[in-house]
């Protein structure tokens, strides 16, 4: 069916553009002037955008950002673009040039997601199916996606979090674990030093947009026998050209 020009699905559309192309948060009343739609209109439908998930209003009441559903729709179109194969082959590279198990993670909810993952091929491995979810608070990936929430918002979904004991290391002090996301927030690095599973380590950096906006982890994952903390100096060059090559593609 051919969409009209001021139609409801056309405006919807642009709304949902308008809202995940600005590098802030953005009210009605701007997103009204961007797009010259009738001031009720751009309210009602942000509106029902917000109910539905699409977008998610800030403390403030006033300005939209993406909201759960709009970014799941996001990490569903990457996750299954014509750039997969390729994408496959940037972590099957990193995993073979690291000798480790490599890992692609996205936020759901107060877990991460794996969306793509390269099993190293030593003998001592964990293997983790796409679509296993693992907590925020005790894992690289987590941690690294907590780093990129406002403060705020940040301490918020802390102290919601259940800080369970997972393994030796888990860290289960609120004030202690916002004290490590903020350093994570400094050095783009995050590491889980067997705080998910005992003698397991992993180390992760960001995966974003060209607007910089994190969507993604880049993780690789190996026992304590391989590898340790202060070896993640040798493999962050490596991790981070490997995640500048899929942001790229998610540019394309």
């Amino acid at each position: 069916m051919k969409r009209e020009r001021g139609s409801t699905i056309h405006r919807v559309l642009d709304i949902l553009d308008t809202v995940a192309a600005s590098p802030r948060p953005i009210n009605a009343t701007e997103i009204n002037r961007a797009l010259g739609l009738p001031k009720a209109t751009a309210h009602r439908l942000c509106s029902e955008l917000e109910a539905r998930g699409y977008l998610l209003k800030k403390i403030n009441g006033k300005d939209y950002v993406p909201g759960n559903r709009l970014f799941d729709v996001a990490v569903g179109v990457i996750a299954n673009s014509r750039f997969r194969a390729t994408r496959h082959a940037v972590l099957t590279a990193l995993s073979e040039a690291v000798g480790e198990t490599c890992n692609i993670a996205y936020p759901d909810g107060l877990y991460m997601a794996y969306s793509d993952r390269v099993e190293t091929s030593a003998p001592l491995r964990l293997q983790f199916p796409i679509g296993m979810r693992v907590p925020l608070y005790c894992t690289a990936s987590g941690k690294l996606y907590l780093s990129t929430l406002p403060k705020a918002r940040r301490k918020a979904v802390v102290n919601k979090l259940k800080l369970e004991v997972r393994a030796k290391n888990t860290i289960t002090d609120p004030e202690r674990l916002l004290r490590e996301i903020d350093e994570i927030e400094k050095s783009q690095v995050s590491i889980d030093n067997q705080e998910l599973y005992d003698d397991i380590i992993a180390i992760a950096v960001p995966i974003t947009d060209k607007q910089g906006r994190f969507y993604s982890s880049l993780a690789i994952q190996a026992p304590v026998s391989r590898i340790c903390v202060g070896d993640k100096d040798k493999y962050l060059p490596l991790l981070r050209e490997a995640a500048q090559d899929l942001s790229v593609l998610a540019e394309d």
